[in-house]
């Protein structure tokens, strides 16, 4: 089933989320949701607050960028319960982001390309893998709703004074999308 992504301004992107367990009601048909709200969407990571879910749960497929960035081919993940460490071995790279719940903007975020994660798979088996390169900055990007952070927390506040209204239009929902979305509250 196609669920709404949340937009930008939500305040459940900003919630505090919670850990899941075996036993979250329908867990598997949440899975199953997100993935085709994510591909539906064309997205390449889908975070569950971003659907209005305060869990702890990503999907995350870079797949479709795996002639431009090797790293990303069979990446397709589910992560249950991530920890997340930036292993800061290396300057932050500067590239643009976007996001299914700031639709139509994308700006350059800088970020660490290599980290540690450690997580669950949808049958509950811990994982614990480095990760770098493009697939890294999606990983941290997904991770950030988790955290109750959007990218555009990252940019520059010149660059976020320059998109303000831009923000606030998505706020209220004055946005046009090919998929479906639900605004914060008016």
């Amino acid at each position: 089933m196609l669920l709404p992504i949340y937009l930008y301004g939500h305040p459940v992107l900003r919630a505090e989320t919670e850990e899941i367990t075996p036993d979250y009601p329908e867990l598997k048909k949440l899975i199953a949701d997100m993935w085709e709200t994510m591909y539906n969407s064309e997205g390449v990571g889908l975070a569950a607050p971003q659907i209005g879910k305060s869990i702890r749960l990503i999907v995350l497929d870079g797949s479709v960028l795996g002639d431009d960035f090797p790293e990303c081919k069979d990446s397709k993940m589910v992560l249950i319960n991530p920890e997340l460490d930036v292993i800061e071995d290396m300057a932050p790279v500067s590239r643009a982001e976007g996001c299914l719940s700031v639709p139509g903007l994308s700006e350059n975020v800088k970020r660490i390309e290599h980290v540690r994660l450690n997580w669950l798979d949808e049958d509950f088996v811990e994982h614990e893998e480095e990760f770098t390169g493009f697939l890294s900055r999606i990983i941290q990007h997904e991770y950030d709703h988790l955290e109750g952070q959007v990218y555009t927390d990252h940019i520059a506040p010149i660059r976020k004074q320059l998109v303000k209204s831009k923000l606030n239009n998505i706020a209220k929902g004055k946005v046009r999308c090919d998929y479906r979305t639900k605004a914060a509250a008016k």
